[in-house]
């Protein structure tokens, strides 16, 4: 027997990667001779990185940045030799900042900037970006600066890239960017497709969660326009996607030369998950929470339309089935799988994740090995 193993993280309980293991252990309970194929996934949300690197065997590499207000943090890389991986929320995350202390006008994006410099000075070939998770919303005018584009007043003073200064933007300086941008392929991971501006832009519909008023939103969205406008750069707008971490989406493509894509489309190309899923018998997946949104480019729905592809049987694990759950069943799903069976405290639940989801595949085996003795 064949068995893939391919959940994604399950959010405080465990990686990717541990996942998987677990899910292995339990099968080799029933089926000790069974071949688990492990492979950890994300879909361009929270862990995206560390899935990856498990994923790829890849190093994790500590880069020194600036969080949303300039202070000193500490970002993360996973790299091989061709290719490397961060998500931007390492650097300027929504989690970084207390809400009580999200001043919007005043957050940047400089330390995405300072990944992506640092993934350049890897000489790598290829740059996968997870977009989840943003605190900022300045149209990817702190990260360009990072790299070297300048952005002027009409005096001819230079601004730091904040929503606050861009206010004031008349020329727009790229001279001096990075042009090792131009040599790499840049693939973000990317599942909204909000435009730059406008009612479903980035201000209107992420700007509240991020702290901003309804006067801030406003004057957000001038902002970016303004960004847009200035340099030239208004056809990206309404671009599906530009709205994506409070404008990055936008910066990546039109300065950068980035490619949008469904976070759950990038891994499963990167992993090949493809071939690992020929010749299994079942595949498992599973997340922290599954419900009726799963299936709106979540990791566990990606994996069962790969699986389906094969015309292998898909069983969900999940930390806590939410509304609409039975609907996966009707989308590519063949069972879906509680993992805690008893009554549990929160912490207690996640303390024990990996026992519970081991003991959860060890039960599912053991119902299949009744079906495959009748």
């Amino acid at each position: 027997m064949k068995i893939l193993c391919a959940p994604d993280s399950f959010k405080e309980s465990m990686t990717a990667g541990e996942a998987a293991s677990a899910l292995a252990e339990g099968v080799r309970r029933v089926f000790p001779e069974a071949q688990c194929v492990e492979v950890p996934m994300a879909d361009g949300g929270e862990g995206f990185t560390v899935s990856l690197a498990e994923a790829l065997n890849a190093e994790l590499v500590k880069v020194p940045v600036v969080d949303a207000f300039g202070a000193d943090a500490r970002g993360e890389i996973a790299a091989t030799k061709d290719l490397a991986v961060f998500e931007i929320a390492s650097a300027v995350g929504i989690g970084m900042v207390e809400e009580k202390d999200r001043r919007i006008r005043q957050m940047s994006s400089a330390g995405v900037g300072m990944l992506l410099r640092a993934a350049l000075d890897r000489g790598v070939s290829e740059i996968l970006i997870g977009l989840g998770g943003s605190g900022t919303n300045d149209g990817g005018a702190g990260m360009l600066r990072a790299l070297g584009v300048t952005f002027l007043d009409a005096a001819g003073n230079e601004l730091n890239g904040s929503p606050e200064e861009m206010e004031n933007l008349e020329s727009v300086d790229v001279s001096k960017l990075d042009r090792r941008v131009f040599d790499v392929n840049i693939r973000i991971a990317c599942d909204v497709d909000n435009p730059l501006i406008g009612p479903k832009g980035a201000s209107a519909i992420f700007g509240p969660q991020k702290g901003a008023s309804e006067e801030d939103v406003e004057f957000l969205d001038s902002v970016l326009e303004r960004l847009a406008t200035v340099s030239g750069k208004e056809d990206y707008i309404e671009m599906e996607g530009a709205g994506a971490a409070g404008g990055l989406g936008f910066a990546l493509v039109a300065f950068l030369g980035g490619k949008l894509e469904r976070g759950i489309d990038v891994v499963v190309d990167t992993v090949e998950l493809r071939k690992h899923a020929e010749g299994c018998d079942f595949v498992f997946t599973g997340e922290g929470g599954i419900d009726e949104q799963t299936l709106m480019g979540k990791t566990p729905a990606g994996v069962a339309n790969v699986a389906k592809e094969f015309g292998i049987p898909v069983i969900a694990f999940a930390g806590k089935l939410g509304k609409g759950a039975d609907v996966l069943l009707e989308h590519g799903f063949d069972a879906i799988e509680p993992i805690v069976q008893r009554v549990s405290t929160l912490e207690e639940c996640l303390r024990d994740g990996k026992k519970n989801l081991a003991d959860a595949a060890e039960r599912t085996c053991r119902i299949l090995k009744i079906g495959a003795n009748m």
